[in-house]
């Protein structure tokens, strides 16, 4: 037992960092270490992903 206490703390830290609408990301992506950069590059244009596969089935 005992933990009723505890995790009564916890859901009200949590519903107030879930309604609080502000936060800094900014210093949360810094504390994290998360880079800003996308991880490998743009995205490849499907119509030519299907057309590829398409050309390997040999339709």
């Amino acid at each position: 037992m005992g933990r009723g206490r505890a995790k009564a703390k916890q859901v009200k830290v949590a519903r107030m960092l879930k309604y609080s609408g502000g936060g800094d990301l900014e210093s949360l992506r810094r504390e994290l270490g998360v880079d800003r950069t996308p991880v490998g590059g743009p995205a490849p244009d499907l119509d030519d992903v299907y057309r590829d596969l398409e050309a390997d089935r040999g339709e």
